[in-house]
């Protein structure tokens, strides 16, 4: 009976190492409403990364959702605001709408919408873009984490320096609430670095991303905007917070 437990044995300890690297491995991502309104967190993961949360869910004001996020994954994270879902999680966000889902299921948002981006590994690399343009402020804190570890985010409300030609107004047209992208606004190559803008050489900021970078200088304005807004943290985990300044 004894030879017969000792491979049982080992193979349980192997197993409890196993789980045990897995769950040191993993990494948090705390996304916490600090907005005085509701809103419906979007997540979507990069090619053959799994889709966490189902991809979305309701985060009331001053709630927080902790992610538990497997080693080297990848995706955005964007907050919906405005949605109404009946029973079946079947409705619309006023912004960052999904195919019209309280789910998501790796759907991405509908522009414009500010993008929380992270990319983990040996090395993480995390940034906010405007690049799809905006709708909340969004900022992502590192704890625990080694290197330099900066905070990245839009901390500022764009919509209240929206330029007229980019914004989105609500229903009743009284407020706008998000800003588009010169890119979706316009559909020209010199904004959207496509064509021959297509390379940094030659897609340079322009009156309009230069206005979301004096805004935001912790965040991608355009899509070459990489020296001043990516930042890099090793073995940290996250904190995604919505409307940071409240």
């Amino acid at each position: 009976m004894e030879v017969m437990l000792k491979p049982l044995v080992a193979l349980l300890l192997i197993s409890f190492i196993t789980n045990l690297s897995v769950e040191v491995a993993a990494t948090t991502i705390a996304l916490y409403n600090k907005c005085p309104h509701p809103v419906w967190p979007g997540i979507q993961p990069s090619a053959g990364r799994p889709i966490l949360a189902n991809g979305g869910f309701k985060l009331n004001p001053r709630q927080a959702y902790s992610l538990h996020v497997p080693a080297e994954w990848s995706g955005r994270i964007w907050g919906r605001r405005d949605c109404v879902f009946n029973a079946a999680g079947k409705g619309r966000c006023a912004t960052g709408d999904c195919g019209g889902s309280l789910y998501c299921n790796g759907i991405g948002g509908e522009p414009p919408a500010t993008l929380a981006e992270i990319t983990l590994g040996a090395q993480d690399f995390y940034d906010v873009s405007l690049v799809d343009g905006y709708n909340l402020a969004i900022s992502i804190t590192p704890y625990m984490g080694k290197g330099r570890c900066t905070y990245a985010g839009c901390v500022s409300d764009l919509n209240e320096m929206c330029p007229v030609g980019l914004q989105v107004r609500s229903r009743d047209n009284r407020r706008v609430v998000a800003c588009k992208s010169a890119c979706s606004a316009f559909k020209s190559p010199r904004y959207c670095c496509t064509g021959l803008y297509g390379n940094p050489q030659s897609c340079k900021p322009t009156a309009y991303s230069r206005i979301f970078k004096t805004a935001c200088p912790k965040a991608y304005s355009y899509a070459y905007d990489d020296p001043t807004s990516i930042a890099t943290c090793s073995g940290a985990s996250y904190k995604v917070t919505f409307c940071p300044q409240h």
